[in-house]
This record gives structure tokens, sequence and C-alpha cells, in this order.
């Protein structure tokens, strides 16, 4: 089971079940002041029982629960701002075999110093029983307002891996004025995994050549994957164009995660934006946003573009709108070129993690002797030069360390990550 910021994740039936669910919801009651909370899941064919425990455990706790049904993550999340509380039933873009909690208290997602307080068992106080209520949600209405009208009908292919984006995403789209067609609807009978950021997306593809362009959602839709010229796009693409769109909107002040691309922190401060880094993770990202009164950005390596008028998370299904707006700006092919110019690596190495920090400290070290700056915000960053760097993390979760690495040069970039995956793995060799 992996317990994070991010959310709580297993195996169902093996190292995530029931009792569980009722554990973590038990917990989590104790920070919901509102005594109301919004419920979904996405299409994971444990998701039914698991929503059914979760919603008899608020219930007990004296918290009205209102349930959405399948919608995507950020339908939730968008509710929760007015009900106070929400919880989604979701591992995100894990194996069908996965689920999970989410939690989310006054419209964002749990953070640091509120997880401990959900891993460790509350005293409950007594109380009378909640009521269930099913609603549904003005989102498709609230976010049509934000984008405004597409004029041009642009034609979009959208792969809805099976995933909670059906109920949504190919509405919206409709309804802000694009054709168009939509793939892989059916869990039992899409084409591909659950993670289009790891899928190929042959199908998608091979769909859109004749197309605008093409978009593909995890199954709970927070994330999403953008194809155009029948090229799949990196998730720090996905981010790139949000922000592109966020820009012209007038919006200035930006965060980043930290592994985010530089093209994205380039593009930003050409336009005379301003750019603060954080940690990685979600979470992260929107509690520096809250600190620092940010207007947008997100997190690179998942493609999660967040503006936080709308909502405090990753918004694959806005993203959408807003991304589809642009394709009649004459500009859009300028502005996917220069994000397409930069190269990202993304790998990483086992390492025992009682080993995690020592490894790191010895390679800051080194680095520092490296490079002419070194950030050790999360992990460690060295910057080898304007347009390339590289970031070694541990894995909070997972025996392993994680080496990203970006350049404007190809070659460049997969030496960088091949070298310093050496650096880690020699490192790693001299203390054990």
């Amino acid at each position: 089971m992996k317990t994070t910021i991010s959310g709580i994740r297993g195996i169902f039936g093996e190292d995530f079940n029931l009792k569980d669910v009722i554990f973590f919801c038990n917990n989590f009651s104790t920070l919901v002041k509102s005594k109301k909370c919004v419920v979904g899941m996405d299409t994971r064919p444990s998701g039914q029982m698991i929503k059914e425990t979760a919603t008899a455990a608020l219930m007990q706790n004296g918290i009205d629960v209102f349930d959405l049904g399948i919608v995507p993550t950020p339908v939730v999340f968008r509710e929760a701002r007015k009900y106070g509380a929400g919880v989604i039933i979701s591992s995100s873009h894990n194996p069908i075999e996965w689920n999970g909690l989410k939690f989310i208290i006054e419209g964002r997602g749990i953070n640091e110093r509120e997880l401990p307080q959900i891993l460790e068992k509350q005293e409950l106080p007594k109380t009378g029983f909640g009521v269930e209520t099913k609603i549904t949600s003005s989102y498709i209405e609230e976010a049509k307002k934000l984008i405004g009208m597409i004029s041009g009908e642009p034609k979009i292919a959208v792969d809805i891996g099976g995933g909670a984006a059906k109920s949504v995403a190919p509405t919206l789209l409709r309804e802000l004025g694009c054709k168009v067609d939509v793939i892989n609807e059916e869990l039992d009978s899409t084409t591909r995994g659950p993670d289009p950021t790891a899928d190929n997306l042959a199908h998608l593809v091979s769909v859109s050549a004749n197309k605008d362009i093409g978009f593909a959602f995890d199954l709970d839709s927070d994330r999403l994957v953008v194809v155009r010229n029948g090229v799949k796009q990196t998730p720090d693409v996905t981010l790139g164009l949000g922000v592109a769109k966020a820009l012209d909107l007038g919006y200035t002040k930006f965060v980043l995660s930290i592994d985010t691309s530089v093209s994205v922190e380039k593009f930003i401060k050409e336009k005379g934006g301003i750019v603060k880094r954080s940690k990685v993770g979600e979470a992260n990202v929107i509690d520096l946003m809250l600190e620092t009164k940010s207007q947008a950005g997100g997190e690179g390596s998942s493609g999660g573009f967040i503006l936080p008028e709308f909502n405090y998370c990753r918004e694959g299904i806005l993203t959408s709108g807003l991304i589809a707006s642009m394709l009649s700006n004459p500009k859009f092919n300028e502005i996917l070129n220069f994000m397409e110019s930069y190269t990202q690596i993304r790998d990483k190495i086992e390492v025992d993690a009682k080993y995690h920090d020592t490894v790191i400290g010895k390679i800051s070290k080194k680095f520092e002797t490296e490079f002419s700056e070194v950030i050790t915000q999360d992990g460690v960053k060295g910057i080898i030069d304007e347009d390339s760097w590289v970031l070694i993390r541990k894995s909070n979760t997972e025996d392993i360390i994680r080496v990203s690495g970006e350049s404007n040069d190809l070659n460049k970039c997969k030496k960088i990550v091949k070298d310093t995956l050496g650096v880690v793995k020699k490192s790693y060799d001299e203390i054990r």
C-alpha cells in the first residue's frame, strides 16, 4: 500500500481492503469541519463497494454525503469547493487491480501536515448519523463559461481509456463547438492501459491522423496527453500548452514543480511572467500556489496543468478545452514546436530505501564541484547550463532513486541521464 499526499493506493483485496477504507475515512472525518462531503469514483470494478464502504464510514461520523457517481477527479474537486470536503475512489493511472482514496479539504488535496491525521488512529467524536444524497455537477456549464465558445469547429479525437472522462469530456468539447470522435469508451474493450503517459497510444495516433488534435485521459481523467500531427506529445508539452493559454488570458504568476521542463519556464519568462519552483507533487505545487497567490502552473511529469481559480488539482478535462480553444491561433504550431525542441528523459535505479539519503548526500557534494548551481529543494538538481539540468530524487514508496534530465540536444540529454545513473550506482556500491 502507498500512503502519500497523492492518496492511499494499493492492490484491492491484497494490501488495500475494506477495513482500510473504514479506518482512513474515519480518520478523515475529523478533518471535515463542514460535516458535508462529496464522493465520486472512476470506473474500476472495485469502485462501487469501496464507495459504499467509504460513504457508510463518513455517515457514521455525522457527515452528510453527496454522491456524484462515476465522474472525473476534477469534477469531485470542483464540487468539493462548494461542500467543504471530498473523497475520490480511484488510484488514478495505476493498473486496474489497484484502487484507493484521495481526500479533499476546502477544494484542495490534503497536504503533508494533514496526512498524519489520516494515517494515525484518531479519537472520533460521538455524533449523529449523516444522510446520503445523489447529486449532479454543474462542472460542464462552469467550464464553458471560463473557456468560451470555440470557433472553427475543430475536429478532435478523444481517447477515454475506459475511464470516467466518458461522462464529461466529449460533452464539454461538443458544447464548446468542437466535432468530436470518441474511442475506447468502455473499460472492458479499451485498446490501452490506464496510464496514457506510459502507453504509445497507437489507436489514438491512427484515429487522429485526419483530426486537428487528439486527447487521451487516464482512468480518473486528471491526466491528459496530447497527440498532434501523428505524434504523441510529452506530459511537459501538455502542461506547456495549458500555460500558453493562461498567459493568453493575462495570467503572469506561475508555480512549476522542480522537474518541469525548462522550456515551460523559458516560455513564461519570455512573455513577461514570473516562475516559482515547488517540490514534485500536485499538493506541493498547490501549496506554493496558495502561499504565493500564483495564478497557474503545474507538474510537468504528469502533464498536470492547474488553474487555481477553477480547481486546486491537475485539470485534464478543463485543459483539453483550453487547448482546443487555441487551435485556430496561428501561433499554435510555433508554441508546440518550442515545447518540442527540448527533450526530457526520466529513469530510475534500484537502491535500498535505507540508503537513499546517504546516496543523495554523496551525489550532492559531487554536483557542487561540477555544476554552477545546485538546488536541494527536492532531492538534488544540478544546473548544467541554461538549457540542461539533471535531478535525482528518492522514491517515498519504492526502493528506487529517480533520475531526470533535460536538454535541447537529444544526445546530450541521453548522456546526462546515463552518466548520472552510473554515478548513483557507483555511490550505492561504495556505501553497501
